[in-house]
Parts: structure tokens; sequence; C-alpha cells
């Protein structure tokens, strides 16, 4: 197999870039592995080809221009608003520059699209919220644009060490992480999950649509499932359990 990750330097996207690269070296065949950025990622190895490019009007061409064609985009591409100084910036690459992405893989033969999300975006109050918007136009770009397989991540908080911190970020994650020692994990994991683990569970999936193992062409992944891919039934430099997967993949997607 072979991928492009888009949003490779940031928190989920740098894991999944890791997580691809840890399954190259244990045989598992992510043959190349393309990333387009602003800057190189941390990762590196012999099947990588980093693409730099500071502007990211030039991404859509860029991934383009990949040859062979990847069989499976993910994104993880995102912003905050502060970071992008104001909503109308932060839509242009939350949710117009992954629209454009979308359409750029279909356009190139990319067989499966991978896309990182967010949890309540199609809530009756929290879906009216601009945040929810950008995330919705592009969870329906893909959708329509017809792939093979699409697979869509709905994460809580996602939590880790982040390279700029998100405002009160580091206090959420620890509120969170201590949810989980005082009554189980099962209540931070219905909160927030490890960028670790969502990277894990993406790639996981892509692999299982590859597979021909996906419960749908487009399959809703939401808090529960991910867990339940990137920790529980996560095998290191494997993915998921064999077994698990053909005796419980029925169960798979949106719960």
């Amino acid at each position: 197999m072979s991928a492009a990750i888009i949003g490779s330097t940031g928190l989920v996207g740098s894991h999944i870039l890791s997580t691809c690269l840890q399954q190259a070296d244990h045989s598992i065949p992510w043959s190349k592995i393309h990333t387009i950025s602003r800057r190189q990622p941390k990762s590196s190895g012999a099947n990588l080809s980093a693409v730099v490019e500071t502007d990211t009007s030039k991404w859509a061409a860029a991934l383009s221009a990949v040859t062979p064609t990847p069989e499976v985009v993910f994104s993880a591409l995102g912003t905050t608003r502060a970071q992008a100084g104001g909503i109308a910036e932060q839509w242009k690459i939350d949710h117009d520059l992954n629209v454009e992405l979308v359409q750029a893989a279909k356009a190139s033969g990319v067989k499966d699209f991978v896309f990182i999300s967010s949890a309540g975006i199609r809530g009756a109050v929290s879906g009216r919220v601009p945040y929810s918007k950008m995330k919705q136009g592009v969870e329906d770009a893909i959708e329509a644009g017809g792939f093979e397989h699409a697979v869509v991540l709905r994460p809580g908080l996602i939590m880790g060490d982040r390279e700029v911190p998100h405002g009160g970020g580091p206090l959420m994650n620890s509120a969170v992480r201590a949810l989980g020692r005082w009554f189980g994990q099962g209540w931070a994991d219905s909160m927030g999950q490890e960028a670790e683990v969502i990277a894990r569970a993406a790639v996981a999936a892509a692999k299982l649509a590859r597979e021909g193992k996906a419960p749908s062409k487009y399959w809703v992944i939401e808090q529960g499932e991910i867990v339940r891919l990137g920790r529980t039934e996560w095998k290191e430099g494997g993915g998921v359990a064999e077994t698990r997967v053909g005796a419980e993949g029925s169960k798979l997607g949106v719960e």
C-alpha cells in the first residue's frame, strides 16, 4: 500500500506518519509514504518522500503530482482560530484547503480518503458553531467524492503534547486523565483520546478498508471505536487483531 499524509507535522498527523513508518519496518506493506507540509516532518524513513511547501495554495497541485498515485490519503490537517488569526483564516485551512485536497485526491485516482474530524459536529446546538460547520463541509465533500472507501474519525478532546500548546489544552488534558484515574478509563475515553490512539485507529481503519473489511463505503468512527481500533485491539507493528476483526467486523462503525 502507498499513502500520502497531509498534516504530518501536527499532533495527530505526526503520529499517523510514525505509525505507518513503524509498520513498514515490521513488513506491513506501506511501500511508499508521501507527506506534504510546511516544514520537514520529524520522522524519517527509507520509504518516506517529504514535500516541504510553505505555500498551502500549492498543496493540492503537489498531491496531484505524486506518482504513482497513493492508494490512501490521510488528512489530519487543521489549525486553531488563534493560530490562524481569526475564523476566516481558519476556514481557509480547516475547510477550504481540506476540500481542495479531497477533490485533488479523487481526480488523481486515490482509492481511499481518511479524515480526522471531530466529535459533536452534527449536534443540534454544537453543529451550528463555525468550527463544526468547517468539519461538516469537509465530511460532506468526502462522502460526495465517490472514493472506494471514505473513513471519518470523530475524536473528542485530542490529548498529547503539542509544539504550540492550545489555550487551556494542558489543563484539559490533565483533567481528562485525572477522571480516568478516579472514575475509570471509560470516563476519560468518553471525553478525549490520546493523539497516538487516534492515529493508530486511522491507520488500522485504512488497512481494513484496503483489505475489503470496512463495514461500509463511508465509515464514520466515533470515540468508542477509536479506542477499540487504536488501543484495545491494537497490535504493535501490525494494526488490529485479525481474529477480532473477523469475528466482530460488523460492529465497526458508528456507535
